[in-house]
């Protein structure tokens, strides 16, 4: 299997059918062969039954009760058997041929590749709300100084990593809610990981889940407790 692509998905029936149909469409056109995979993170509005009686050729993994995106992205990536492992979020936010622009870093040696909407060649078609780019901005700051250095867009939901990254990586991982992204970046670049970022396009979506008081909270709680276990040696 050379690609993997991982959705993770909570409370996702009303977003998630048109992001796989236009997956299934450009996976078909490929040369190579694609499992798609959603792991349904303990949803109750019907996600997994939606994927599983209209998309029966995805792969679906599902458990109880909501568990969170890190958790639901970390299961995607063990049960994975690609070659290459890209997870993406169920809105379809950064449409699906972006991979195009991930495969020209893996080719020349990176072990992660990830999206970025703030590097030069990013095209950011409809961007988040004025105060949650002023968070992100906020939040990024705290990455740099409690985690890792040098990517100032860790959370975008488009991420690529090597079979070899991701099987050394996601054992490793604590965290299960959104700091998720951080943590897995930490732990590549402290493994000695290449770690590429590449702009990607970005479409907002408006119906966004995420609450940025309260979850921008529980990540900067997420970067303290990176720093702790690391001190204990956690990520080993």
């Amino acid at each position: 299997m050379h690609l993997s692509f991982i959705i993770p998905a909570y409370n996702e029936r009303l977003r998630i059918g048109d992001t796989l149909e236009k997956a299934q469409t450009y996976f078909a056109s490929q040369p190579y062969d694609a499992e798609i995979i959603v792991v349904d993170d303990g949803s109750n509005d019907g996600t997994a039954h939606l994927v599983r009686g209209s998309f029966p050729e995805v792969r679906l993994i599902e458990y109880t009760p909501n568990r969170g995106k890190g958790h639901a992205v970390r299961t995607g990536m063990l049960a994975a058997e690609g070659d290459y492992r890209v997870f993406s979020d169920a809105d379809g936010s950064t449409p699906v041929g972006d991979l195009e622009k991930l495969w020209p870093h893996f080719e020349d040696g990176a072990d992660v590749v990830i999206g970025s909407r703030t590097v030069p060649d990013a095209d950011v078609q409809v961007r988040q709300a004025l105060y949650r780019q002023t968070m992100g901005r906020i939040f990024n700051v705290f990455v740099q100084l409690l985690a890792i250095k040098g990517f100032p867009d860790t959370q975008c939901g488009f991420k690529g990593f090597t079979r070899a990254a991701s099987e050394d990586i996601f054992p490793r991982m604590t965290i299960p809610g959104f700091g998720f992204d951080a943590e897995a970046l930490f732990i590549a670049q402290k493994h000695g990981f290449r770690i590429d970022q590449v702009g990607v396009r970005w479409v907002n979506s408006p119906t966004s889940s995420v609450n940025a008081v309260r979850d921008s909270a529980r990540m900067l709680r997420d970067l303290v407790l990176i720093r702790l276990r690391d001190m204990r040696q956690k990520y080993d």
